[in-house]
């Protein structure tokens, strides 16, 4: 007994020296959750030798589609839904992805946090179903590298009476975190300090593929030491596209490399793809 006791004090001095991460941290984690995964099972059986230098990725022209019956509106997504490699320039690894059922469309989970903190409402649609993929560059001379993300896309099917209005709710949820400032430990060099970050969320496109659509960009303009005054130089920006085909609702994201021209040409061509499983049809 004595020794079960003090194995349950030392877990409790543990978990009082638990600390948060910093924000952008808990934001990359969250908006990849299912790259994280993949990307973990990829990275499993290659040696660490450094990032190499990043090819730009361009698109090719959207494809044509032939005309496709009228999908039901609990039908599954199918994967021919999704953007296929073929459509990328870049070369890449084969998809890596799952499907789900009833799963939140979650366009950004830092959004959520920020709403919370505010005490507003942070609950995201439902969907019937979705599907998930993440496609990796391919590693075309065999050397040893980390794995590379090229472009991720999530599709969810929502109830037509939801859908018609999913923009007008998700424009509400992004417009109390327009500027917000998040507070808490975050690691500085070696060590960690008490900080603040201040966030910035803006919707830079509307309708530029799709039934509808948003390009939305997540800054963070500064973070400041809040015991020293210093600052830290602002990290470069993170853009998502989000758009709707139907009863069909899709949230694009590119890797490191990837500029928001680029996002808005992938947002075409995936508009394309979704055509086959829409409700009602293209």
């Amino acid at each position: 007994m004595r020794d079960e006791l003090a194995f349950v004090e030392r877990l409790r001095n543990d978990l009082r020296d638990v600390r948060w991460p910093e924000p952008a941290v808990l934001r990359a984690r969250a908006r990849r959750r299912r790259r994280r995964a993949v990307l973990g099972a990829a990275t499993a059986v290659l040696v660490l030798a450094g990032v190499p230098t990043i090819v730009g990725m361009r698109l090719v022209a959207p494809p044509v589609f032939a005309p496709q019956p009228s999908p039901s509106a609990y039908a599954e997504i199918p994967h021919e839904a999704l953007v296929q490699p073929e459509d990328l320039t870049a070369k890449t690894d084969p998809p890596l992805g799952q499907a789900g059922l009833g799963e939140p469309v979650q366009v950004d989970f830092l959004v959520q946090v920020c709403l919370e903190e505010l005490g507003r409402t942070a609950s995201w649609d439902t969907s019937r179903y979705s599907r998930s993929q993440t496609l990796l560059r391919a590693n075309e001379d065999g050397s040893p590298r980390l794995a590379e993300l090229a472009f991720n896309q999530d599709v969810y099917r929502i109830a037509p009476e939801r859908v018609a209005d999913f923009f007008v709710r998700l424009d509400a949820l992004l417009a109390p975190c327009a500027n917000w400032r998040s507070t808490g430990e975050v690691p500085w060099g070696d060590r960690l300090v008490r900080a603040e970050a201040d966030h910035r969320w803006e919707v830079v496109d509307r309708d530029f593929a799709g039934d509808e659509a948003r390009l939305i960009r997540h800054n963070v303009t500064v973070t400041r030491d809040l015991d020293t005054g210093r600052s830290r130089e602002a990290a470069p920006p993170e853009t998502t596209a989000v758009l709707r085909v139907g009863d069909l609702v899709t949230v694009l994201t590119l890797g490191a490399d990837g500029t928001e021209s680029e996002l808005r040409q992938v947002a075409t061509v995936a508009a394309g793809r979704l055509c086959v499983a829409a409700n009602p049809p293209c």
